[in-house]
């Protein structure tokens, strides 16, 4: 009984320390998951793969553009719930020069969209670096896109609402949620950030999404007015460059933090281009020909400078000013006009309906010019003690179209509730938006200026 029992404690005694020496080189599993939903694969930390998740829900209240109905029945005014986004994103550091990003999820789901919408992908991308960080290639399904800063918007850390869909002006037309499939390039050189992509366009007959003044069935029976063309669509070209004062930003992702809640010091200048060849195409009369009209193709052309300054004021108290500011010039050929409107609450019109359209639509995107801004301050971060802080912002948009008699300027005014940075977030907004009717002998398309609607919106934001 004594030699049984002498046999197990040794036994015993070589297990544990058996146990311990592999414990001592070999890190544990909670060590793996030191930072959540992140699992490094190696000792250092250097390789990984990580998981992310953020919804958006809406609770609003609108006032419908003139004639809006909802599946033929009249509504002046709507009051919803809807999801105005839901992400996941899966990406991975998997060897030292090589990264992958998937991004899934939906978008604007109401009680009038299609039910049991599935979810697809926005981003399916994979890229090696190689020179350093000066040079990395990648391609896929991208939001690695010119023009401006916010043409591709981190949806996590939108500083107002909603992100700046004016700066997304090819949104649902000819890409996936401004993504498109196709090769880039990207890289920081010092202070210099860039990017360059070349894309294949979707074709707008697949398009789910029809703007208005872009029908899949070709050209409108209107003269010298744009829209897009249903011909095979050329490449598009985009590029990007930032010159970074203050501290860098991060090129991992493509897409541009709107606020960094007082944990940087930011100031960048930015330029930015688009191009697409016979993007577009109108009928123009041709004086050469009795009566006859010519099909003129010309090109999708955008240009843009701006401005993001985003900083704490006292580092350890995190209050922060943020301002952006941004010029905008498009060219879609003559006259061409897209109104839009977010998750939009109607479905239809009746009557005497306004250019802008059902529901929340406005004028949005068109040949011109547009200026766009925004601006906030954050409160320091222990305003409330342990319930967060808060930051009121303005943004606007003022845009000169081609197609239209008077400027469009939609604004908003709102406050973010920081409860726990990004990850927990209440914001409510006012938005004021311009109301445009089109003169029947003359055919001008003018603001009524007595009959802005607006819309009140309480969102929630959670994220992982």
């Amino acid at each position: 009984m004594k030699n049984k029992l002498k046999k197990i404690l040794t036994g015993m005694s070589m297990a544990v320390l058996v146990t311990n020496t592999h414990a001592q080189t070999t890190p544990s599993l909670s060590a793996r998951f030191k930072d959540g939903l992140k699992i490094y694969l190696n000792d250092d930390s250097t390789r990984y793969i990580q998981g992310t998740g953020l919804a958006q829900v809406w609770f609003r209240y609108n006032d419908n553009n003139p004639g809006s109905t909802i599946f033929g029945t009249p509504k002046k005014e709507t009051f919803d719930v809807g999801l105005r986004r839901v992400r996941y994103q899966i990406m991975g550091q998997v060897t030292k020069k090589v990264f992958f990003y998937t991004q899934f999820g939906i978008n604007n789901f109401n009680s009038i969209s299609a039910r049991k919408t599935p979810l697809f992908f926005h981003d399916v991308t994979a890229e090696y670096k190689v020179y350093k960080n000066y040079l990395t290639i990648g391609g896929g399904l991208s939001g690695w896109n010119g023009t401006a800063r916010f043409t591709s918007s981190a949806v996590g850390s939108i500083l107002a609402l909603d992100l700046p869909t004016i700066e997304e002006t090819t949104n649902d037309v000819s890409d996936q949620f401004v993504r498109k499939l196709g090769v880039y390039a990207k890289g920081q050189i010092g202070r210099l950030d860039y990017r360059f992509s070349a894309s294949n366009p979707f074709a707008i007959q697949t398009t789910t999404t029809i703007a208005a003044g872009a029908p899949v069935a070709g050209l409108t029976s209107a003269t010298n007015t744009a829209v897009y063309s249903t011909k095979a669509p050329e490449m598009q070209y985009q590029g990007y460059l930032k010159w970074q004062f203050f501290d860098k930003e991060s090129n991992q992702l493509p897409y541009s933090a709107g606020s960094y809640l007082g944990k940087k010091r930011v100031l960048n200048l930015g330029a930015g281009f688009a191009y697409q060849k016979n993007a577009m195409w109108y009928r123009n009369p041709n004086p050469n020909a009795n009566g006859g009209i010519d099909t003129v193709s010309t090109a999708l052309q955008q240009f843009a400078v701006d401005l993001f300054y985003d900083s704490y004021i006292n580092k350890e108290k995190q209050n922060a000013v943020t301002v952006y500011a941004a010029f905008l010039n498009y060219d879609f050929g003559p006259n061409y006009i897209k109104n839009a409107g977010p998750m939009n609450t109607a479905n239809g019109t009746i009557g005497t309906a306004s250019f802008n359209g059902a529901g929340n639509g406005a004028p949005l995107i068109g040949t011109g010019q547009v200026v766009y801004a925004q601006a906030a301050y954050l409160f320091k971060k222990d305003l409330f003690g342990k319930n967060g802080t808060i930051q009121p912002y303005i943004s606007g948009s003022y845009a000169n179209y081609q197609k239209l008699k008077n400027p469009v300027l939609i604004y908003d005014i709102g406050l973010n509730w920081i409860m726990a940075g990004q990850n927990s977030k209440i914001s409510l907004d006012y938005q004021s938006r311009p109301i445009f009717s089109t003169n029947l002998a003359t055919g001008d398309i003018s603001e009524t200026k007595a009959s802005r609607r607006g819309q009140i919106v309480l969102q929630y934001q959670v994220s992982f």
